[in-house]
């Protein structure tokens, strides 16, 4: 455990609370917010949670210029005794560490991180929504913040976490979304930072997602960036397809993000015997394997959404209709899992949830 203490000042004006039942996602946010800042001659000092409100950025900062940030996400929810509990966070925090890495920001201390995290929460408990699929979404972040316009890595930083309440990230919430698979446009390769949760990553698919949302797509399907030929992520999210039985989903290969609900989906299918395989898929065999009605679910998977069931997906001009545009067996099976150990409706075998006290 880190020897820095939380400082706390507490917001002396709360705000209104959304209905638990009419949530965007992304849009309200809790009373307080975490911050602790960095210098070389001080390392990562300071930390502290305070109530939420801007920032003050000086112009040539070096976010605002080359885009130096990382983020992550997590969530908290309402589990059936009215306590609050965190899916997987010391995951995220690692991760928050490896994206530091490829972006050149100074590592952190996970476990002040972890500290902040579980701190805050209890803090604005009482902002986690408590109806059917709802949940305090944990946004993590740190981002440059010297003044200079160099073209070098900043030498200051603050990594802040604020906290917002969550309806669905898909308006259609488990109903199966239709994907449009994208032969144009890249999301990341190999040696890039694909696999790095940096904003530059999102602002560049935005096009893409524009474009596929007015012909009535939910989300794009990435191909990687060489050959234009292997799947590699659904929009912001790790895709799992069963074929003949038997889950495939892309192998990490750099320019994948390692996602948290990935790694427990997996580890969920093994623990119940359902053969799955990490590798390279081609959206031609996925094509063949269509035809020859053996594609028989598909899914997404991320924090946001939990898992996603995909009903179609179109590839140059194709449709390929799976398991008749329903929600598959085990894709329900995976989201009641996942989904009823989050919230402790289902026994958590893995250790994966924090409670919070």
């Amino acid at each position: 455990m880190s020897n820095q203490e939380i400082k706390v000042t507490l917001s002396t004006s709360k705000k209104e609370k959304p209905k638990s039942d009419q949530l965007p996602f992304g849009k309200y946010f809790s009373d307080h917010m975490f911050i602790m800042d960095y210098k070389p001659e001080l390392g990562w000092y300071d930390p502290r949670i305070v109530p939420y409100g801007p920032i003050e950025l000086d112009p040539a900062a070096s976010i605002l210029h080359y885009g130096q940030t990382i983020f992550e996400g997590m969530k908290a929810y309402v589990d059936k005794d009215g306590g609050a509990r965190i899916f997987r966070p010391e995951m995220n925090v690692k991760r928050l560490n490896r994206s530091n890495d490829r972006m050149c920001i100074p590592q952190v201390d996970e476990d002040i991180v972890l500290e902040a995290v579980k701190k805050i929460v209890s803090i604005d408990q009482d902002w986690i929504p408590n109806a059917p699929g709802t949940a305090l979404y944990i946004r993590p972040y740190v981002f440059a913040t010297e003044a200079n316009i160099n073209v070098v890595p900043s030498k200051e930083y603050k990594l802040m976490i604020i906290l917002s309440p969550v309806g669905a990230y898909f308006k259609e919430g488990l109903n199966p979304v239709k994907i449009a698979v994208e032969d144009k446009y890249v999301r990341a390769v190999p040696g890039g930072t694909g696999e790095a949760k940096t904003g530059g990553n999102y602002a560049g698919s935005f096009r893409v997602q524009e474009n596929v949302a007015k012909k009535g797509f939910s989300q794009v399907l990435w191909l990687d960036g060489a050959e234009h030929k292997y799947i590699e992520e659904v929009g912001a999210s790790n895709v799992f397809f069963k074929i003949s039985g038997e889950v495939v989903t892309p192998a990490l290969t750099g320019s994948i993000l390692h996602g948290v609900t990935r790694d427990s989906v997996i580890k969920l299918l093994k623990h119940w015997g359902v053969p799955v395989t990490e590798r390279r898929i081609s959206i031609e065999e996925l094509y063949a394997a269509s035809l020859e009605g053996q594609l028989e679910e598909a899914f997404s998977s991320g924090t946001a959404a939990v898992i996603s069931p995909i009903g179609q997906l179109t590839w140059k001009d194709k449709d390929l209709v799976i398991n008749d545009n329903k929600i598959g067996e085990l894709t329900q099976k995976v989201y009641d899992t996942l989904t009823g150990i989050q919230y402790g409706t289902e026994e958590d075998v893995f250790n994966w949830v924090t409670e919070i006290k």
